[in-house]
């Protein structure tokens, strides 16, 4: 598994599939089943707050972590008493699991979650954005946590061409906060935007063995 990505609370595999496309291989860890199986990536069903990543995999080039929102989201706000201080434990050490594998794995690593209460409980988000910022035409405002050695990809302005994205405007406005309520729907709102995974994979990629 030498030159690897490792991508946390992963299911759908959009964070790791630039990589993938261009030969690298990637470990994804989640609770479920994985969606978009692809050869070169191994998907592990386990719980991050028990499993490390084992050594025979070597250092991951890159880290990325997707700890669930559900009780942490400021969208949520007005069921967080109803649903008492344990959901809010429990999220809040699925994070710190995270950050912990993260922070040893020795790679360059992103968190990422919305708007949420990590700015009071953990620190203030490095970066900010939305998805047509990356050339995504919805908007969904997504915070991240990184580490020192993250390159983070410049915001695509109207005018700015890159090699696969192009600025566009957010015409399908808050598509994701406008879901109907329906199973699943907490998991296709956390769905990564793929512009914004295909630029941090051209901003990264130098870093990369």
């Amino acid at each position: 598994m030498k030159g690897f990505v490792l991508s946390l609370c992963d299911r759908t595999g959009n964070m790791v599939a630039p990589w993938l496309d261009a030969g690298c291989y990637a470990v994804t860890v989640d609770l479920q089943e994985q969606e978009n199986p692809h050869p070169r990536r191994h998907h592990i069903i386990a719980d991050v707050k028990t499993w490390r990543c084992p050594l025979r995999y070597g250092r991951p080039n890159m880290v990325f972590a997707f700890p669930p929102c559900d009780h942490l989201a400021i969208s949520g706000a007005r069921w967080f008493r109803d649903k008492g201080l344990r959901s809010l434990i429990g999220g809040l050490e699925l994070v710190d699991a995270c950050r912990e594998i993260c922070e040893g794995s020795g790679a360059p690593w992103m968190l990422e979650n919305p708007v949420s209460v990590l700015a009071s409980y953990w620190r203030a988000p490095d970066y900010i954005f939305d998805p047509n910022d990356y050339g995504d035409p919805y908007i969904k405002r997504t915070c991240l946590w990184l580490s020192d050695d993250f390159k983070m990809p410049p915001i695509i302005k109207p005018g700015d061409m890159f090699e696969e994205a192009t600025w566009v405007e957010p015409a399908e406005g808050s598509k994701m906060h406008m879901m109907p309520e329906s199973k699943g729907r907490a998991e296709r709102r956390s769905i990564t935007s793929p512009g914004f995974a295909r630029a941090v994979y051209r901003a990264n990629t130098l870093t990369t063995p």
